[in-house]
């Protein structure tokens, strides 16, 4: 793959590792020639980490497929998933999940990273519903103004929501930014 097809979402691979591009700046400097400047994700362990390639690099693109899979349960092991095609179970250290573990709740179907054929990690769905359980309570007249606190899911997820969400509602959260998004019906 060439330097000028480097772009955002762009899946490669660096010292044998998978990547994703989250970030991406064409710069000229003069005689030095163009650059361009990156953020790259590891699919693997989750890790960020900047990278400058120059116009003479050359970048193998990473064989990423997907599956359609299932959350089942977490243990000490990690975090186990059926595959909904071949019905395999598979486990994913916590660590490589990193923090979308706030998000799994039973039986969520979510999206898994293949690499060259081996699970290596997950996409979480955009939106996903999850019980309150901990909501500090609001004072009488405080939902007329508007404001915020901060509850506790299911997961142990600690969201900002609106002052009128209470223990056992269903909120949907955004899971690409961590965000109330409305409370379910």
């Amino acid at each position: 793959m060439n330097f000028n097809e480097l772009k955002t979402g762009k899946k490669i691979v660096l010292d044998e590792n998978p990547f994703v591009i989250t970030y991406h700046e064409h710069s000229k400097t003069g005689r030095a020639g163009a650059v361009l400047r990156t953020k790259l994700k590891n699919l693997k362990t989750g890790a960020v980490q900047e990278k400058i390639f120059h116009g003479s690099d050359k970048v193998e693109e990473a064989d990423i497929s997907k599956v359609s899979a299932q959350f089942l349960y977490n243990d000490i092991d990690g975090y186990h998933f059926m595959d909904n095609e071949i019905y395999d179970q598979i486990t994913i250290p916590k660590e490589t999940l990193g923090s979308t573990t706030n998000f799994l709740i039973d039986g969520l179907e979510v999206t898994l990273l293949n690499f060259n054929g081996n699970p290596i990690n997950i996409e979480l769905p955009v939106k996903v519903t999850l019980e309150v359980t901990d909501s500090p309570p609001g004072l009488k007249g405080d939902t007329q103004s508007g404001g915020d606190k901060l509850v506790t899911t299911e997961t142990g997820l600690q969201i900002t929501t609106p002052l009128f969400i209470e223990n056992g509602d269903k909120i949907i959260v955004n899971t690409e930014r961590s965000e109330y998004i409305s409370k379910e019906s």
